[in-house]
């Protein structure tokens, strides 16, 4: 998320600024931040995802949406914008314009080193609110590794690592299998030295 907030809006005037702007923005507690945007890797491993989700899905009750798909946190009253979003019919929205979806199954977020902290942390608890949500995911772009989230029947979250491109990476909310070489096609990663600098250079 990025830090430079406009002054505080009601919900009715963040939904009308962001509806007539061209740049995404979450919204909490009265301001507004605008999003960042995002690596060639970050849209690679997107795209990635979205063939082999809707491939997988296919005409069935569940669909994979992109990161043009607004999402409330009734709960906690959040408005943000994951990565991407399964979602099972029935789709519920927060009004008639039917842009603001209220019931994911599953949240992806491709993470990177100015998001990483926020998307495992306060954002996660945000999502953890949302009754609809079964799993949370957790895609590094730097190293082959995914990490799935899933709620338990008793209400606590499960981890479970995915790392190496000949794993095989799955779903439990909906039907998907897919290996993380597919994932990650046309991904390339950096030195393992780089990676190690980032993460240290950016506490985030």
């Amino acid at each position: 998320m990025a830090t430079d907030a406009v002054p505080k809006m009601t919900v009715a005037q963040y939904l009308a600024f962001e509806r007539a702007e061209p740049v995404r923005h979450e919204f909490f507690m009265g301001e507004v931040f605008a999003m960042s945007g995002a690596s060639v890797a970050h849209n690679r491993i997107m795209v990635n995802f979205v063939n082999q989700l809707s491939s997988a899905l296919g005409t069935g009750p569940c669909e994979v949406l992109g990161p043009e798909m607004r999402l409330r946190v009734s709960e906690t009253g959040l408005y943000t914008y994951p990565d991407l979003l399964v979602a099972c019919a029935p789709l519920e929205f927060d009004d008639t314009l039917r842009d603001t979806l209220l019931n994911p199954r599953v949240i992806f977020e491709i993470l990177s080193p100015s998001t990483e902290s926020y998307d495992r942390g306060t954002k996660f608890a945000h999502y953890r609110s949302l009754p609809s949500l079964q799993e949370y995911v957790l895609v590094s772009q730097d190293q082959p590794l995914i990490e799935r989230c899933i709620r338990l029947p008793q209400g606590t979250w499960e981890l479970r690592e995915f790392r190496g491109l000949e794993t095989q990476f799955e779903l439990t909310a909906v039907p998907f299998q897919a290996p993380l070489s597919l994932l990650y096609h046309r991904v390339e990663f950096p030195p393992l030295g780089l990676r190690l600098i980032d993460r240290e250079t950016d506490p985030r």
